[in-house]
C-alpha cells in the first residue's frame, strides 16, 4: 500500500482517483511515499527521505476521448 500525504485540502473528486485498497491518503502520515499539495511554500520544509514524488493539485483540463 502506498501512503500519500496531503498538505492542503484536496478535492475529493481528485482523491477518488486513488483506489483505497492501494493508497492510504491523509494529512498526518509518517514516512509518506508521495505528497500532494495545492499551494504551499515547501522550500524550507523537511521532506522525508521516503518521498518518491511530489504532485501539485490544481485547476486543469480533463480530456475524455
Amino acid at each position: 500500500m502506498y501512503k500519500i500525504q496531503t498538505l492542503n485540502k484536496i478535492s475529493n473528486f481528485g482523491l477518488e482517483l486513488f483506489p483505497r485498497d492501494n493508497y492510504e491518503i491523509a494529512s498526518e502520515i509518517v514516512n509518506p511515499d508521495a505528497v500532494v499539495v495545492r499551494s504551499l511554500n515547501m522550500n524550507e520544509m523537511d521532506i522525508p527521505k521516503s518521498v518518491q514524488s511530489i504532485a501539485r493539485a490544481g485547476a486543469g483540463v480533463i480530456i475524455s476521448l
